[in-house]
C-alpha cells in the first residue's frame, strides 16, 4: 500500500543513503537521498518511532515503540542482524561519536538504555526523569543530554559512570535534542500540547549547565538539528507546518520555510537537491532487496539529509 514514512529519518554517513521508518508497516526504508528512489524494507519490531545509522555506516538501529526493542539491520545484505531488549517505549536514539554505544531514550519510563554495539546488547539502564524523549551526545562521547518530556526539563548523564549528574529546566514539552559541533551549546526543542504549543528552543551552556537563553523558534517546536559548522539550526514546528533557521550567533530565527504537514525530525546536508514534489512511496514487503550497490556508487556524494 502506498504509506507515508515517518518520524524521522537519517542519512548515512556517506551521504548517498537516507534511511526512514513506518510505523504503520513496522519496516526500515532506504532511500537513495538525491532522488527519494526506494532501494528497499527491511522489517523491524513493532511501531518504530526512530532511526540512526553507525558512524560507519555498517548497521542501522530502529526503536521499536510497541515491543520494547531496538533492531539492529546490516546494511549491506539488508537484514536484520539483532533484536535487543530495552526499556519501556524506546523513543529516540543516537550512537555514539565513536560507534561504541547507542543510547535509547524510554519515552514511556523514566531511563536511558545503554546499548554495546559490539555485543548487541543492553549493558545498563540509567534513571533520569519521566518520559525521556530523545538523547543528544557531546562530541567526546562523554556525556549524554536527555529531554525528559514529562517534567519539563533536560537530564545531563556521564555515561563512563553510568549515572545522570545535572538536570536543568526548560520549555515546556521538550523533545529534540541536538549538541553544537564545539559541544558548547545543547538545543533543546519545546513542542508543548497541540492546545498549548510550545514555541521555544532552550539553549544550554554544556559546562556550566544552565540555560543561558531561549529562542522564539515556532509552535510546537520538535526537532532540531545543527550544521556542521555550528552557525545554524534547523527546527521543524510540527504545529506550525514550517521549519526555523536560527542564526546560533545572534540567538535569533533568520528564515522561516513552509512544508508539508506536521514535520517531526529533521537533519542536515550540504548538498543543494532541486526542488521537488512531495513524495510519497509505495512500499514493498518488508525485506524488499536493495538495489545493486554498484547503482549507488554512480550517484554523485551526498552530505546529511535535511528531511
Amino acid at each position: 500500500m502506498s504509506q507515508r514514512l515517518r518520524h524521522t529519518s537519517q542519512v548515512a554517513p556517506d551521504g548517498r543513503i537516507l534511511w526512514a521508518v513506518s510505523g504503520h508497516d513496522s519496516v526500515a526504508a532506504m532511500v537513495d537521498a538525491a532522488t527519494l528512489e526506494l532501494h528497499g524494507t527491511v522489517a523491524t519490531g513493532a511501531m518504530p518511532a526512530h532511526v540512526v545509522v553507525s558512524p560507519d555506516g555498517s548497521t542501522t538501529y530502529t526503536s521499536n515503540g510497541e515491543d520494547d526493542t531496538v533492531t539492529a539491520i546490516d546494511t549491506e545484505t539488508m537484514t536484520p542482524s539483532a533484536t535487543i531488549p530495552v526499556g519501556e517505549g524506546p523513543h529516540g536514539l543516537r550512537p555514539s561519536p565513536d560507534g561504541r554505544w547507542v543510547v535509547v531514550a524510554n519515552v514511556a519510563g523514566r531511563t536511558l538504555s545503554v546499548i554495546d554495539t559490539a555485543r548487541k546488547k543492553t549493558v545498563a539502564d540509567i534513571e533520569v526523569g519521566a518520559a525521556p524523549a530523545q538523547v543528544a551526545f557531546s562530541p567526546d562521547g562523554r556525556f549524554v543530554y536527555a529531554s525528559l518530556s514529562g517534567e519539563d526539563a533536560v537530564a545531563k548523564v556521564d555515561l563512563q559512570k553510568r549515572r545522570m549528574v545535572g538536570k536543568v529546566a526548560v520549555g515546556a514539552g521538550p523533545i529534540q535534542t541536538f549538541v553544537s559541533p564545539d559541544g558548547r551549546l545543547l538545543l533543546v526543542a519545546n513542542q508543548g500540547t497541540e492546545d498549548v504549543p510550545g514555541t521555544t528552543v532552550s539553549v544550554v551552556d554544556t559546562e556550566a549547565f544552565e540555560v543561558t537563553g531561549a529562542v522564539e523558534a515556532g509552535q510546537g517546536a520538535h526537532g532540531v538539528v545543527v550544521d556542521p559548522t555550528g552557525r545554524h539550526a534547523y527546527v521543524t514546528n510540527i504545529y506550525g507546518n514550517d521549519v526555523s533557521v536560527i542564526d546560533l550567533q545572534e540567538l535569533k530565527v533568520v528564515a522561516r520555510i513552509p512544508v508539508g504537514e506536521a514535520p517531526n525530525g529533521v537533519s542536515f546536508s550540504p548538498t543543494v537537491v532541486d526542488e521537488q514534489p512531495p513524495v510519497q512511496l509505495e512500499l514493498p514487503s518488508a525485506g524488499g532487496s536493495r538495489e545493486d550497490p554498484g547503482h549507488a556508487d554512480e550517484e554523485e556524494g551526498h552530505g546529511d539529509d535535511g528531511h
